[in-house]
């Protein structure tokens, strides 16, 4: 029974996979513009975080979406189909759950931020007014 409950999960995201990069495509917001100088010192920060997803995962889309808003240029991570990433996100995080956003501080310290709203009120906190 395990297997084809699996296996209608597997079909149903496969089927729905590219319907939902569509609409993603089709509903990019339009990004905010900064001064060139505002946007390095928004590049610079957006050096220390890195996002691991899956293509085709609701919430990552619109964590995504939002990244877009916010002209945020923020590594993207596979965990998906790419098992460095999927392994980094385990040993890092504990967890295998996406959204998540990775943000490295200056002195090196790592947090694991799950959950899209979280990670959507995080970008909004820290770049929204820049």
């Amino acid at each position: 029974m395990k297997t084809l409950i699996r296996t209608f999960f597997r079909t149903l995201r496969i089927v729905l996979g590219p319907f939902m990069q569509l609409w993603e495509f089709v509903t990019r917001p339009k990004g905010v513009v900064r001064a060139p100088a505002l946007q390095q010192a928004v590049n610079q920060q957006c050096q220390n975080l890195a996002l691991y997803q899956f293509t085709t995962c609701p919430f990552c889309i619109k964590v995504r979406q939002e990244m877009r808003r916010l002209s945020l240029p923020i590594e993207r991570l596979d965990a998906q189909h790419n098992p460095q990433n999927r392994d980094a996100l385990l040993k890092g995080s504990g967890a295998l759950k996406v959204p998540c956003l990775k943000i490295t501080d200056a002195s090196g310290q790592t947090q694991w931020l799950f959950e899209s709203g979280a990670i959507i009120s995080y970008l909004n906190q820290r770049f929204a007014a820049a």
